[in-house]
């Protein structure tokens, strides 16, 4: 278990972050209500969400390095 405090969850929480706002941007319903917002508490939502579709293949192999981290080595 990872705690959320310690430096390895705050990497994993920021992840499984973007990885969530990337995918709920392909969602039409929630992509307009949660998305919409590019400034203030709820543009945190489509930053994470751009970084995650800009950057896929970078953000895909830190999610395969940190489950292989936590699963093994941690």
């Amino acid at each position: 278990m990872t705690n959320v405090y310690s430096f390895d969850g705050i990497l994993a929480f920021g992840l499984l972050f973007i990885c969530t706002c990337a995918y709920l941007k392909k969602v039409p319903r929630l992509n307009g209500w949660l998305l919409s917002e590019k400034k203030g508490v709820w543009g945190v939502f489509y930053k994470a969400a751009v970084i995650g579709t800009r950057l896929h293949v970078a953000v895909a192999a830190s999610c395969l390095f940190m489950a292989f981290y936590l699963i093994f080595l941690k």
